[in-house]
């Protein structure tokens, strides 16, 4: 297992993190081993991948995430920090950081994963990021995964979006409804990944044309993604 700079600068030293191999391996690698001399098939379950790894990681940023935004926002309600929260642990948010580190190349793939090239797809690097902060979880404790949940919100905290009395959804319609009269419609245009952290794609159209579209874990967050893009496109048509 080869570790880049990028990932090294992030973890130091990784001789004490036994869980890491399992966290930067992809479903498709654990899969094609099975069966061959590596990985006999009487030997029963596949090797285990990051999958996971990422569903512990997942909940480890989700805490230290809601530390941190409660803490820095004192004043915010409930909905607002959950509006935070969402996007700062959103799929192209950790995507982005995890390409930040190169952390792609680090991942062992099977051979049609890696022809196909998903060691570059925004879910897979979002995933291995969340199966790379479990496995800090596990073998170092809490307090070094607040060390990485902390590298992640300084890589775009303050691109983030600040507390409003408003979120993107009511801000957008009333822009809509303001040059049109008619409120924005959401479209469900698909759902990817796996069963586990299946990922929901939302278009929105108004104004008689596409104005964008999100992912996210849940329609809702999905719904917000959009409306966000579709503020950036109306911000910047003449």
């Amino acid at each position: 297992m080869k570790l880049t700079e990028g990932l090294l600068g992030l973890l130091g030293d990784p001789a004490d993190l036994p869980h890491l191999e399992e966290a930067l391996t992809h479903p498709s690698y654990s899969n094609e081993l099975r069966g061959t001399p590596v990985q006999p098939a009487s030997q029963g379950a596949p090797r285990r991948n990051y999958q996971r790894l990422e569903f512990l990681g997942d909940s480890v940023l989700q805490l230290c995430v809601s530390e941190r935004l409660v803490s820095d926002f004192e004043d915010a309600r409930e909905g607002q920090l959950s509006f935070m929260r969402a996007n700062i642990v959103s799929t192209d948010a950790l995507a982005a950081f995890a390409a930040s580190i190169d952390i792609g190349p680090c991942l062992l793939m099977g051979r049609g994963a890696d022809a196909s090239n998903e060691r570059a797809q925004t879910s897979v690097l979002a995933d291995a990021i969340e199966a790379v902060l479990g496995a800090v979880y596990l073998d170092r404790g809490l307090e070094a995964a607040r060390l990485i949940v902390g590298r992640i919100l300084e890589s775009g905290f303050a691109d983030r979006p600040k507390v409003t009395s408003r979120d993107s959804k009511s801000e957008l319609q009333e822009k809509v409804q303001a040059l049109a009269g008619e409120p924005p419609r959401y479209k469900v245009l698909g759902m990817h990944g796996p069963d586990h952290a299946k990922e929901f794609e939302v278009e929105v159209v108004a104004l008689g044309r596409s104005l964008g579209r999100g992912r996210g874990r849940s329609k809702k967050v999905a719904e917000h993604a959009a409306a966000r893009a579709a503020l950036y496109t109306l911000a910047e048509t003449p």
